[in-house]
Parts: structure tokens; sequence; C-alpha cells
């Protein structure tokens, strides 16, 4: 379990005036923090196949690439697609902003250009998807948002170069005629479709993103500006805005026989998480060669839409509390600090309770106020259908080791009296009880017999500083491989060694010949676990 504590700060953008944080203008900044929740859609068109989406290209034999690129625009016509039905059900689910995926990097255009034919125009289909998504989404009131590749594998082959990403000769920089067609590429789209609201650069963004302001100075840029974690969610607030983008399984577009979702309450939760570390969460569906939205998809979506209709109050327009959570008590905070979320996952909301059960919990980090009330998000507090002799009335009440919160499951959400997604009470006007100690993940050393001393430290403001019982720890994740924003392998937790004071800790690890890691430190407070920044294993 993760507590808040002061944010990493963040890298600086590499544009010619300002950092990247800032040349987004600061209310659009605030507007994006508020939106919470934002559908990402992957599609393109190797959908057909069914294999990953562009990266089969990367180490393809020539004759792959070839017939990749010569063959699949012949084939492509989603004659399925239907944008209106899938803005009507983000609607109906919560999203408050939608990023399209206009070029991946497999160079398939998704729009009307007039920069290459390979593009959507030029396949059985012919219309431009792009536009009629972008209209459908603004008819339901849904902000409108761009993903654009500029590593671009079509003008590489093109161009008798190897297809492959993040090494500098296949950059945009490095290549000139690659960085006028992206830069004409993205004209395009800031010019031709109206207002879009974010830009997402999966790639480097340097001599793009300065087009997107020019055009429209309110759109947001993340990737490329932004910290925008891919497939994990942080373990820390980050500093300022930021997005987390995860699929609704494992993989990014179509793959019908391989994917497997994760379950509607991992969804929830992800958002939960997300959130209560002040990012949106921008989750990810992916439409198939026909262009329908897989029903398995759309019935997570519905099922997430339904707990975002009960709760969608503690996740738009929220920051923040002191700390992320307490066990399995999770927290958001209303911009205006009148309402604090407590929302209540894992065992402590699935374990046995039933519609008509009172539940009681104690917050250690809250301290009640005369104003303070609590209340259920979704009900009236009043009654329990079918049990009049219940008391459905919401109470707290301060004692010595802390708020006491007493709260009745009363609404009925399923046939059954149980419903396995997460409870959130409302408190309002509340005080902080406690200021959380701070973890430092301190650089590495590297020793001459080859391990490597992992150091870390905590510190605290309280004015009585022990913590019976607290241990520190470090977790170690091999990265090899891996795109620098995306994180596929989980954290190995080395052995955990007594903390009761501030100060600093170190363990050895030996890393594995030729393999990249990232390291982050540890503290189990007897409160909560709290951690520090991730720093690469040089």
């Amino acid at each position: 379990m993760a507590l808040a504590q002061k944010p990493a700060a963040q890298s600086s953008g590499e544009t010619t005036t300002r950092n990247a944080q800032t040349d987004n203008r600061p209310e659009r900044l605030e507007w994006f923090r508020d939106q919470g929740l934002g559908l990402f859609i992957h599609w393109s068109i190797d959908s057909q196949l069914g294999l990953i989406i562009s990266h089969s290209l990367a180490g393809s034999s020539h004759d792959y690439a070839s017939r990749f690129y010569s063959d699949l625009p012949k084939t492509f016509n989603p004659t399925s697609f239907d944008p209106d039905r899938l803005a009507r059900l983000a609607r109906l689910a919560g999203f408050r902003y939608m990023v399209f995926t206009t070029k991946h990097h497999n160079g398939f255009a998704m729009w009307d250009t007039a920069t290459t034919d390979f593009s959507i125009t030029h396949t059985p289909y012919r219309a431009d998807i792009t536009q009629r998504l972008l209209t459908s989404f603004r008819a339901q009131g849904i902000a409108t948002g761009l993903y654009f590749s500029p590593d671009d594998f079509h003008w590489l082959f093109q161009n008798g170069k190897p297809i492959q990403r993040l090494v500098p000769q296949v950059q945009p920089k490095a290549n000139p005629g690659l960085m006028q067609l992206d830069q004409q590429q993205v004209t395009e789209l800031m010019t031709r479709y109206g207002p879009i609201r974010v830009f997402f650069f999966d790639g480097e963004a340097t001599g793009l993103r300065d087009i997107v302001w020019r055009s429209q100075p309110d759109t947001v840029v993340t990737r490329g500006a932004l910290e925008t974690p891919e497939q994990n969610v942080p373990g820390a607030p980050l500093a300022g805005a930021w997005e987390a983008n995860m699929t609704l399984g494992t993989a990014w577009g179509d793959q019908p026989t391989d994917d497997v979702l994760k379950p509607v309450d991992e969804v929830v939760r992800t958002l939960v998480h997300v959130r209560s570390r002040g990012g949106n969460l921008l989750l990810n569906v992916s439409p198939t060669a026909e262009g329908a939205l897989p029903a398995a998809q759309e019935a997570t979506i519905r099922t997430l839409g339904s707990w975002m209709f009960v709760n969608g109050e503690a996740i738009y327009s929220t920051r923040p509390w002191v700390v992320t959570n307490e066990g399995d008590l999770w927290f958001t905070r209303s911009k205006d600090g009148h309402s604090l979320y407590v929302i209540v996952d894992g065992a402590a909301n699935t374990a046995g309770w039933r519609r008509g059960d009172r539940r009681e919990f104690v917050l250690k980090t809250v301290r009640a106020t005369s104003a303070t009330r609590a209340s259920v998000l979704g009900q009236s507090d009043e009654l329990v259908e079918y049990r009049p002799e219940i008391d459905a009335r919401s109470r707290i009440e301060q004692k010595p080791d802390g708020l006491h919160v007493s709260v009745v499951r009363a609404q009925r959400m399923r046939d059954s009296d149980q419903w396995p997604l997460p409870t959130v009470i409302r408190l309002t006007d509340v005080a902080e009880a406690f200021t959380p100690p701070e973890v430092r993940t301190l650089p590495p050393r590297r020793q001459p017999d080859g391990t490597v001393q992992l150091r870390g430290e905590w510190t605290s403001n309280e004015s009585s500083t022990a913590a019976h019982g607290a241990t520190f720890s470090f977790e170690v994740r091999d990265i090899t491989g891996e795109d620098k924003q995306s994180r596929l392998r989980g954290w190995s937790h080395l052995p955990s060694q007594p903390a009761p004071q501030p100060g600093a800790y170190t363990a050895s690890f030996t890393p594995e010949p030729g393999h990249q890691y990232e390291v982050r430190s540890v503290l189990a407070h007897p409160l909560l676990t709290l951690y520090g920044p991730v720093v690469p294993l040089q």
C-alpha cells in the first residue's frame, strides 16, 4: 500500500523557450487534471492480422514488410465501424476525453492526408475515420485528442533504413525527410480537424509539439511534455499533471486469440490508484478489423460505467490527500478541499459486505472538525429496501485512536445483495491528522566485486520521529529490452531490515550481466507503506 509524499521533480522539456510542464498553459493543465478518465483507441491496418500493432515490422524480413505495405491496404474495410455508438458508450461510461491513434509506428495514416498514399482513403473503406470519430465524440461532449507517432516504419522501409525505434539513426531529427513528413502531418491534424484538446506524441516530439501549440495554444501535449507511464502506476504521486496509459488486457491492438482482459474490479482499482496519486487514467480499447469493439471489452467498459455513474464525484476534479491510502482505504480530495473521498477497496469492501450490513473504519490520517459529515455516494442514507428496521445513517466519532466512520451499504446495485466494486464514503470539512515521512531513493553505487549497493533514506517532520516496527527495503525491476515508457515486468522485493528511526539504509544486489534495472526504496511504516522515487541502476 502506497502513501503520498512529496512528488518527484519533473524532467525539463526540450523546447526553445520553456520547460515541458509550462509549455502547456497552466490553466489547461488544471483542466486536464480535472478530467480523470480518458479513452485511448488503438486501431490500425494490422488489426486485420490480430498481431501486435506495428511492432511485427521491427526485425521483419524485407518480404514480410513489403507484403505488409502492399497487401494490407487492399483488404482493410471496417464496415462495422460505428463511431456514434462508440462515443455514446464512452459518454455513458464516464470518459471525459478520448485519444485516437491517427498514425502508429507502422506509418498508416487513419485520416485523409496529402502526404502519403499509405492511408485510410487508399483502402476499400475510403472514408476519413479520424474525422468521423472526432465528430461523434464532440457530439457527446467528450474532449477530443490525437495520438501521433513521429517514428514511421513506412518511411524507413521506403528509404532503405532498418525498421526500429529509440535509436538515434532512425529518429526524425536525424532524418530531414522524415521530420518534414511528420511536420506536414501534424500541421494537417492541427489545422483541419477542429479543436484538439489533447495531443500524445509516442516518440521524439522535438520539432513537432511547437506546431501543436502554435496551431492551437490551448491543446495539452501529454506524452512529449508530461509524465505518461505506460502499463504501470507509479508508487507515489508525480509532480503536476500526469497520465497513466493502460490496456484493458495485455494488448494495445486487437489480438482476438491472445489477449486476456483484466477483471473489471482490477480496472476500477487501477483508476482509483491513479487518481489517488493525482494522475489521469487513459484506458485503451481496440476495435477489430471490422471496426466493432469486441463484446468482452464493451462489457468491461459498461461495468466500469456503472461504477462511475455512482462514484464519479470521487474521480472528477480531485487531487491527492496527504496520503494515497490506509491499507484498502484509498483517498481522493475535491479540488476545493471541501470533500474527502474514502474509497473502500479489496477485502474491506468485498468480504461479505452485503446490502444492509454496517461496517466501521478507523482513519489514522483524518481528523474530524465541527463541520464534518459522512455519507455514501449514490445513496440517501435513509433506508434499505425491504429492511425498514435498519438505521442506514452514516456516523462519525473522533476517538484517541483515530476517526471512526460507520456506514451501511444501503443501495441495491445487483439482483444479489453484493456488489464487488468499491464503495465510496464522502467526508466533508476534515483536517489532516498525520504528516507522512519522506522516502528517497539515492543513486546506487557499483562495487568492485560486481555487486551494486542500493541506497535510500527516510526522514520525518513529526515531533516524534520513531516508528517502532517500521522496516526499510528495496524493490528492483528488470527493464531490459523495454520501451522507455512501458513497464511490463513486476517488482522484485529484496529482504527488509528494521528501520525504527529516520536515516540511511543500504542493501546489496547482484545484476545479471547485460541487463538493465531500475530500483525504488520502500518504507513499511506502522501506518502505511511509502515508496521512494524510481531510480535507474546505471
